[in-house]
């Protein structure tokens, strides 16, 4: 159950936003669930009916996506936040939308079930950093086109090291005009972590894909930056202590986008539940 909403979403800073917004920089409020061995039918079921009673009681709204490459059967729900204020009234809609149907007693049971079916969760909030983002969209409606369209997700997440944060941003910066040059066309965002992990010194570095081919379409740093790739990553080896790439795949079932991302696709983010499985009959001999 996504109830440390407040602290903790589409990551990266790039997933929704209300479509009278012009790319503001804003948050982003995400909620990481890690799924106990067996229990993902459990899990699904509760995510998938949270987000139905949210969408039909005008509750907050969120995208979900799996990991298919890197840490398994973890799950991420992410919201857009104009201000912090945003991420405390995004709580309380989606508590509001529950109770409203399941009762105040009824919204702790939920929340109860869902803890008993994951092994962790935890809540972050990250910065859009807008002004570190390559290729952004140019409109709204662009904006919210590429989201609406996206099946995956990948995404870098860099830890850097203490007091090399401004260092970092150089080398970011440096990076977005050379990116702008070479891969026009292909957005990448960039967003900060605020509340949540260690410390601030973590950067979330992310391409929205309609498929995974899309990264082949992809010119890698090393081709981007060409002669001088060799001095960034001396400099990168100064400034960061690692590194992390993962993968996900949206998950429509578990999502609540705001119409606005709906209508790009509304086959894909409101899927047509399964007919019910017909009961079998014992035949007449």
């Amino acid at each position: 159950m996504r109830k440390h909403v407040f602290a903790g979403v589409f990551l990266a800073g790039i997933l929704a936003y209300p479509a009278a917004a012009q790319m503001p920089d804003g948050y982003l409020d995400v909620f990481i669930a890690k799924v106990k061995m067996g229990k993902r039918v459990e899990f699904d079921a509760i995510n998938k009916r949270e987000a139905e009673i949210n969408r039909k009681n005008k509750g907050d709204t969120w995208l979900a996506y799996g990991v298919l490459y890197g840490e398994p059967d973890t799950v991420y729900f992410t919201s857009v936040r104009a201000n912090y204020g945003g991420a405390e009234e995004g709580l309380k809609a989606f508590e509001g939308s529950l109770t409203k149907v399941l009762g105040t007693a009824g919204m702790h049971k939920l929340g109860a079930d869902f803890d008993a079916t994951v092994e962790s969760e935890r809540s972050e909030l990250r910065r859009r950093r807008r002004d570190l983002s390559a290729n952004e969209p140019m409109s709204t409606d662009a904006y919210n086109n590429l989201v609406g369209s996206a099946r995956f997700i990948r995404t870098a997440i860099v830890r850097v090291r203490p007091g090399r944060i401004l260092d970092y941003e150089r080398q970011l910066q440096l990076v977005k005009g050379e990116q702008e040059r070479a891969n026009p066309g292909i957005p990448s965002f960039v967003s900060q972590a605020l509340a949540g992990q260690p410390a601030t010194g973590v950067f979330y570095i992310t391409n929205l894909l309609k498929s995974l081919a899309d990264l082949d379409k992809i010119k890698p740093l090393q081709e981007v930056l060409g002669s001088s790739y060799a001095t960034y990553q001396s400099k990168l080896a100064e400034n960061i202590l690692g590194t992390n790439i993962i993968i996900g795949r949206f998950l429509p079932e578990l999502s609540n986008p705001p119409e606005e991302i709906v209508s790009v696709d509304p086959k894909f983010w409101r899927p047509a539940s399964p007919p019910p499985v017909a009961k079998p009959t014992d035949e007449k001999r």
